[in-house]
């Protein structure tokens, strides 16, 4: 099936279902700040990706997303850093991680990790680009390891090749925790756009297949639901930067001739799932003024709805990804500060945990949990 059967096909089935959605008129106000940082980039942020203009765009993304090699991300030696290939689902090439810690730390004292999977809407990104900001924000103020992941992309890799490739990478990272100096019970997964996408996949994969449990899931303007149809895809179409022709087509990418198909595997679109009960606590994050606001939304409730725990923040005139575009701007200073606190929680009670459990075994009283 190619792109343009696939987007007919999505666009039959929507006509097909009952009580649709109506297209909104307008769309929520920008942040003044933020608006006035997305004028400065002019049209071609805006400018959807499309089956036909892919491949260039593709080409373009590698030709001008930064690369940064291993010694410029050990930044003069305040971080060790290096590559490992490991291996990947059965018949599945091998994967690529990117491991980074401060650097001055004892190996015998093992470290929180932040397993982190980058975005690009499926279609594009490198694990190399990410670490820099995640090293110089957290690594160093949490005392925090961080692997990210070079997981194949789509087109040339159709689901499932890239949630399997985080999950090799995953499941090896925890075998050989001892000799990456950090510690296996405290794993936060997180990821930003389709790697908050795939990070939320990656916390139902491990729970059903009994994996080792992350302490929590980072899910920053998480890419969730194929179906691309919820009041704000259409209130933002043309609008946000990632708008639903773009992501339609970035879909199509990934899934193929499994787009828009009624039995999809949650673990190709989260947003899927009918059961989120026993997951790791979240953090969900997106802007009132993009395209995966309503379904970032609805992912939080159906993990309050499960019984779990999820901390949801909807940034006021925030579109997709406007901190990268606008870090100086107010509102990403906050988005930035509410994340750092979420992590420095998450790890001190995963922390506070491990320390109650021996006192706990042995009949002592251990005082109240944390929550």
């Amino acid at each position: 099936m190619d792109f343009a059967h696939a987007l007919a096909r999505r666009e039959e089935l929507s006509e097909s279902e009952p009580g649709p959605l109506p297209v909104p008129s307008g769309a929520p106000p920008l942040d003044p700040e933020l608006g006035a940082a997305l004028e400065a980039l002019g049209h071609v942020v805006r400018e959807p990706i499309t089956p036909e203009n892919l491949a260039a765009r593709q080409e373009r993304d590698a030709a001008v997303r930064p690369r940064p090699t291993v010694r410029d991300l050990r930044d003069d030696g305040r971080f060790e850093v290096e590559e490992l290939r490991v291996p990947g689902a059965s018949g599945g090439p091998d994967v690529t991680l990117v491991s980074a810690r401060p650097a001055g730390i004892d190996r015998a004292r093992p470290l929180p990790l932040l397993y982190y999977m980058h975005g690009g809407g499926m279609i594009s990104g490198n694990a190399w680009s990410v670490l820099p900001r995640l090293l110089r924000e957290w690594a160093c103020a949490l005392e925090l390891a961080v692997v990210s992941v070079e997981y194949r992309l789509a087109p040339q890799a159709r689901y499932p090749g890239p949630v399997e490739d985080c999950y090799a990478g995953f499941v090896w990272v925890a075998a050989h925790a001892a000799e990456l100096g950090i510690d296996a019970g405290r794993i936060v997964i997180g990821g930003k756009s389709a790697g908050g996408g795939l990070a939320a996949a990656l916390a139902l994969l491990v729970r059903d297949r009994g994996g080792p449990a992350p302490i929590g899931q980072l899910l920053l303007c998480p890419m969730l639901d194929d179906r691309n149809d919820t009041f704000s895809s259409h209130q933002m179409a043309g609008v946000d930067v990632w708008d639903r022709t773009s992501n339609a087509t970035a879909w199509q990418a990934l899934l193929g001739d499994r787009y828009g198909a009624a039995d999809l595997s949650p673990y190709a679109a989260p947003a899927r799932a009918t059961d989120l009960s026993d997951l790791p606590p979240a953090y969900v994050e997106v802007g009132s003024a993009e395209t995966f606001r309503d379904e970032g939304v609805a992912y939080a409730n159906a993990i309050w709805q499960a019984g779990g725990q999820a901390e949801l923040h909807v940034w006021p005139g925030a579109f997709h990804g406007f901190d990268t575009f606008a870090p100086q701007a107010a509102l990403s200073e906050d988005a930035r500060d509410a994340r750092f606190r979420w992590l420095r929680r998450v790890l001190t009670q995963s922390t506070q945990s491990t320390q109650s459990t021996p006192s706990t075994q042995s009949g002592a009283s251990s005082g109240p949990g944390s929550v």
